[in-house]
C-alpha cells in the first residue's frame, strides 16, 4: 500500500526478485512511479478498504507493506492484512518512532522513516530466515544479516557467538553500522551480521528463531 518513492522501489525489487505484486494507492497518478515494464497489479483505493484489498488479491497475499505517507493509515491497514485475512509477513512504515512501541505489540513489525531503506523492508517481508551479504572465494564461510527471535532483544551479543557456531560482525542500530565488544547488549531493532560456515547456517537459523532459553 502506497505507491511513493519507497512503495515504488519496494514494488520494483519485489518483482525484479521473481515475486507477484500489486500495488495500492489513492492516487491513479503515483503508478507511474513504477515504469513501463512494471507487470504487477495496481489498484485505485483506499488500502485498509476490504473491499480494495481483496481486489489487489489480499486473500492470496504471503507478505504486505504498508507504506504510504499516513502512521494511522499504514497501521490500520497492515492490522487488517494481519488479523483479518492472515497474511504473516506485514510490515509498516511510520514517520513517529515513538509510537513504534506500541505497534510492535500488536505484532506489526514496524521501520521508522531514520532507518529507512527499501532493502530493510524486503528483508522483513521475505521468507528467508537470513540473508546472504557476502562470500568468501571458498564458498565455506558467508556473511549474513539474521532475524532474531524477539526474547534475544536485551541479551548481550556474546549469547549469539556461545548459542551458536557463528561469530557477529557488526550490527546495524538506527541506521549505522557498529562493531561490537563482550558488554554490547542488543536493542529492540538492531540488525545483526554474522559470519556463519555454510554447513553452520540452517543450524545458527533455527537458533536464533528460538529464544535463548531453547536456542
Amino acid at each position: 500500500m502506497g505507491c511513493g518513492r519507497v512503495g515504488s522501489g519496494l514494488a520494483t525489487d519485489l518483482e525484479a526478485a521473481g515475486h507477484s505484486v500489486s500495488v495500492i494507492d489513492q492516487n491513479r497518478e503515483a503508478f507511474r512511479r513504477l515504469g513501463p515494464d512494471f507487470k504487477g497489479q495496481t489498484v485505485a483505493g483506499v488500502g485498509f478498504d476490504r473491499d480494495i484489498l481483496l481486489e489487489a488479491g489480499i486473500e492470496k497475499a504471503d507478505a504486505f507493506a504498508a507504506v504510504s505517507n499516513g502512521d494511522n493509515s499504514n497501521i490500520l491497514a497492515a492490522r487488517v492484512a494481519r488479523e483479518t485475512y492472515g497474511v504473516e509477513r506485514v510490515v509498516a512504515r511510520i514517520y513517529d518512532p515513538a509510537r513504534a512501541e506500541i505497534y510492535q505489540r500488536l505484532g506489526i513489525p514496524t521501520v521508522a522513516t531514520v532507518l529507512w531503506t527499501t532493502d530493510q523492508i524486503i528483508r522483513r517481508l521475505a521468507p528467508e530466515g537470513s540473508r546472504s551479504e557476502w562470500r568468501d572465494a571458498s564458498g565455506v564461510v558467508q556473511l549474513c544479516e539474521v532475524h532474531l527471535h524477539h526474547d534475544w532483544f536485551g541479551q548481550p551479543v556474546s549469547l549469539i557467538e556461545t548459542s551458536t557456531k557463528a561469530r557477529v560482525a557488526f550490527i546495524t542500530r538506527l541506521g549505522e553500522g557498529m562493531i561490537p565488544t563482550e558488554n554490547t547488549v542488543l536493542q529492540e531493532g538492531d540488525l545483526v551480521h554474522v559470519m556463519v560456515r555454510d554447513s553452520e547456517l540452517a543450524n545458527t537459523e533455527t537458533a536464533l528463531a528460538k529464544s535463548p532459553e531453547e536456542a
